[in-house]
């Protein structure tokens, strides 16, 4: 009876391996579809970056190059001032993105910790700014724009950036502030700090991943806008990179340069990889810090 009894509770652990290896397999052959769903497009247009204008055209579709053909990036920074563009669209990022940080910071830590006469009513209207698309302000922005004549004017630009990326800072930064434990005000008090002292010397230091999460997210936002870039900026050398590549032209008025075009995006997308494959620690530090209190 003994044996038998045994043997009960040793049969069961191989169908519960079974079990979980089966729910191991379907869960990765799950990510391995929606990497590859996301993926498809920046793939196809790596790819097609990299072909010569006969397989681009070629029916049926030739999904791999045959032939390897750089001809396509030469192209692009030759015909055109694509290093300008990138310089361009690298200042706007940059300021929008540094201004935010700036005016958002101080902001975000008045509504978590000095709790001004009126907060929950300026948070309600942060969180419905948030809430109201950015393409609905380009009526309001161009009459602006043209009252003080900013046209043409890389703060036609940053301006309206730094406006539509401020609130999502505010309230980013502001459940971060909150998190912060007080005795370390306290402290800083104590130590004579001022309370800007407090936020540029202890407090900012503290929350270097969310400042690196809202950064990205509000310059991956300004070095991808389109419609304001288009309308404000006229001037050749002073487009960003987004209406660049849209206005990239072929040899004739029809043709349609798809390995030029693909190359620009492969271009105009490398920057962000590289700053999300930089800051990635920091990144899941500000996504994770968020969920996590004490």
């Amino acid at each position: 009876m003994a044996v038998s009894s045994n043997q009960s509770f040793t049969n069961p652990k191989p169908k519960t391996i079974n079990k979980n290896l089966g729910k191991t397999i379907l869960f990765g052959i799950a990510v391995i579809c929606a990497v590859l769903f996301c993926l498809a497009p920046v793939m196809w247009q790596l790819l097609t970056s990299f072909k010569v204008n006969e397989d681009i055209s070629q029916v049926p579709t030739i999904y791999f190059p045959t032939r390897i053909t750089l001809d396509h990036y030469i192209e692009l920074f030759t015909r055109r001032p694509f290093w300008r563009y990138i310089l361009n669209s690298a200042f706007v990022s940059f300021t929008s993105t540094a201004v935010a940080l700036a005016l958002g910071a101080p902001a975000a830590y008045a509504l978590a910790r000095l709790r001004p006469r009126g907060g929950k009513i300026i948070l309600a209207g942060i969180l419905i700014v948030t809430l109201f698309p950015g393409i609905l302000l380009f009526l309001g922005l161009l009459e602006i724009i043209q009252i003080l004549h900013l046209g043409n004017n890389y703060l036609a630009l940053i301006i309206p950036y730094t406006a539509i990326n401020l609130p999502l800072t505010i309230l980013v930064l502001r459940s971060f502030f909150e998190q912060l434990p007080k005795d370390l005000e306290d402290s800083a008090r104590m130590d004579g700090y001022t309370t800007l002292q407090m936020l540029v010397k202890i407090l900012l230091p503290m929350t270097i991943p969310a400042l690196v999460t809202t950064g990205i997210l509000t310059f991956i936002f300004a070095w991808n806008e389109f419609i304001f870039a288009l309308t404000f900026i006229t001037r050749e050398d002073m487009k960003t990179i987004p209406v660049a590549a849209a206005q990239l032209s072929g040899a004739s008025t029809f043709e349609i340069p798809y390995g030029a075009i693909a190359a620009a995006t492969v271009v105009g997308t490398l920057p962000l990889v590289l700053l999300v494959l930089f800051f990635q620690r920091k990144i899941v530090q500000g996504l994770t810090a968020g969920a996590v209190k004490g």
